[in-house]
């Protein structure tokens, strides 16, 4: 009895925090574009896919602890990530501008050997942490959908929203390995590089405008 009882309280809420947690991360955006790019050229890809998932579950925990009510009452942490997000945005999307206009564009297998590791940590760090976006939805939204659950209620639903996470992220760096005889052209590497710079550029300008006309 008392296991059924546990299974109906947090079935429902294990898997609405899944179809959550799915339909939030799978919208292109900066972190999926890198974690492509990286799965593409075959760079540490467990290893960002990893982080991606972790950083997506600490998130994801802070928010269901009730910290998104803390960011939303702190309006200069709003502000201060939205400019810094966005100043990093637009650094990384001319980078990847000026990569696209070169005429030696990166072939797949010799995208393997460029970067390091620290380099990338780096980088999906920042994509992560100075996105604005990324604090909306997993903590704020997912936060603020799980009040409406008991304490067991809330730990199934993060544990759904967190599995859709680990299971996006992976499949995304490791199914974009499907891609790679398209990419053993130069041209498709600066098509690539150009489509990330859009969206860096885009996403950039949605925070600035978001903060200040929405």
């Amino acid at each position: 009895m008392l296991n059924s009882i546990i299974l109906n309280e947090c079935l429902g809420p294990l898997i609405t925090g899944c179809c959550t947690g799915g339909s939030l991360i799978v919208a292109i955006g900066a972190q999926n574009a890198f974690v492509l790019s990286q799965g593409l050229k075959r760079q540490f890809v467990f290893v960002v896919a990893l982080l991606c998932a972790l950083i997506d579950a600490l998130l994801i925990s802070a928010g269901v602890a009730g910290f998104g009510c803390l960011v939303q009452q702190s309006p200069y942490v709003v502000i201060i990530a939205t400019w810094g997000g966005a100043i990093f945005l637009f650094f990384y999307g001319l980078r990847s501008f000026l990569s696209a206009a070169k005429h030696n564009a990166l072939t797949v297998d010799e995208a393997q050997s460029v970067g390091t590791l620290s380099g990338v940590i780096f980088t999906l760090l920042a994509l992560s942490f100075l996105n604005p976006h990324v604090y909306l939805d997993t903590v704020v939204l997912i936060g603020s959908i799980a009040t409406q659950y008991s304490d067991m209620g809330r730990v199934a639903f993060a544990t759904g929203a967190i599995i859709s996470s680990f299971v996006w992220f992976f499949s995304l760096a490791y199914g974009s390995v499907f891609l790679r005889p398209l990419f053993q052209k130069p041209i498709a590497w600066q098509i690539l590089d150009t489509l990330i710079g859009i969206t860096m550029w885009a996403i950039a300008g949605v925070l600035i405008w978001n903060m200040y006309f929405s």
